[in-house]
């Protein structure tokens, strides 16, 4: 006599939910923002050492110097997820700023046109850089490594001398306040909500991701894989010339040899801290954000602690390992 076995239940072959408690959800947000809780312990530290980094007046120090910073970190994240790179945008600053403080100090020009004219210069870099990277099929790194001195040559040639004094008009645009906030955070801050409507809303943004992927693959599918970036070159150089011409309009002065000196790799190490991938095909505009704020806090509580400026740039530099290492075995972490 032969016993008859039951037919497992649905229940019993189906794994059973993963109950979505709230150390599931914060792991979860670690593994995809490993940055997160590095920045929380950070501030923690600095905020124990010095007693005045969450001071409001020191965070608006902090907001304010790293707009600049995120304004070109987020069109440079777009580029390098699309699979290119630009390493001109510290030169392209300059350039933008010497631009609108010519035209807004020597040239008596209103604000506005200043500010267009810097826009004009940092789009021509870009469009040089996008025809030599994206049609020509030149390397990026190269290309940009070498537009990095030409174009600070070229400003250096045009503005030998510092420029300063651009008047209480220009000044509006670094040192006014919107609804309480100062305006290059506020300029920030609609920079960053646009590169994430941008990834997340808009095909465009999913054709940037599948260029960064696999190109032959996204040119087979129709995807414009030279037009999308040769558009992000130039979007990136018409962010560095506004980030130039904010900073002018706070220091009221720019000098070509020095502005913008190594704000290319500033800007470079918060895109790989957010966790931008540099073979491109990954990022998001919250990891740049957090990776942007994490130097602005690190370099703010270094320089609270009176660290000697060398190992504030060797904190820096570790800082850019650090963000390779990320961009490289993160996207493990999350498998």
């Amino acid at each position: 006599m032969t016993t008859a076995t039951s037919a497992p239940s649905a229940d019993r072959l189906l794994p059973a939910p993963r109950t979505r408690t709230r150390a599931y959800t914060a792991l979860h947000a670690v593994r995809r923002q490993p940055l997160l809780p590095v920045l929380a312990v950070m501030v923690l530290v600095f905020q124990s050492t010095t007693g005045s980094f969450l001071d409001t007046g020191n965070l608006r120090g902090i907001a304010t110097d790293a707009a600049a910073v995120a304004i070109v970190a987020v069109p440079l994240a777009l580029l390098v997820i699309s699979g290119y790179l630009d390493l001109s945008v510290g030169s392209t600053l300059a350039l933008g700023g010497l631009v609108a403080g010519w035209l807004a100090g020597e040239q008596h020009q209103s604000p506005v046109v200043a500010v267009l004219g810097a826009l004009a210069a940092g789009a021509v870099v870009g469009a040089v850089n996008g025809v030599l990277c994206c049609y020509l099929g030149l390397s990026a790194f190269i290309v940009t490594l070498g537009m990095l001195t030409a174009v600070r040559g070229f400003a250096q040639q045009l503005f030998p001398l510092p420029l300063s004094g651009f008047g209480s008009g220009f000044a509006w645009l670094g040192g006014a306040r919107i609804a309480g906030i100062d305006a290059p955070v506020v300029i920030a801050a609609l920079v960053l909500l646009a590169g994430a409507l941008f990834l997340a809303l808009t095909p465009a943004g999913r054709h940037v991701f599948a260029i960064g992927v696999n190109r032959e693959a996204a040119y087979l599918s129709g995807i414009g894989v030279r037009r999308a970036p040769f558009a992000l070159f130039v979007v990136t150089g018409v962010a560095a010339a506004l980030a130039g011409a904010i900073k002018a309009s706070v220091l009221d002065s720019v000098v070509a040899g020095t502005s913008g000196a190594g704000f290319e790799l500033t800007v470079l190490t918060a895109v790989l801290l957010g966790g931008v991938a540099l073979t491109g095909g990954s990022g998001s505009v919250l990891g740049v954000l957090l990776g942007v704020l994490f130097l602005g806090c690190l370099q703010n509580g270094l320089t609270l602690l009176s660290v000697p400026t060398f190992w504030q740039q060797m904190a820096q530099g570790t800082a850019l390992v650090a963000g390779a290492a990320l961009a490289f075995f993160g996207p493990r972490l999350n498998r």
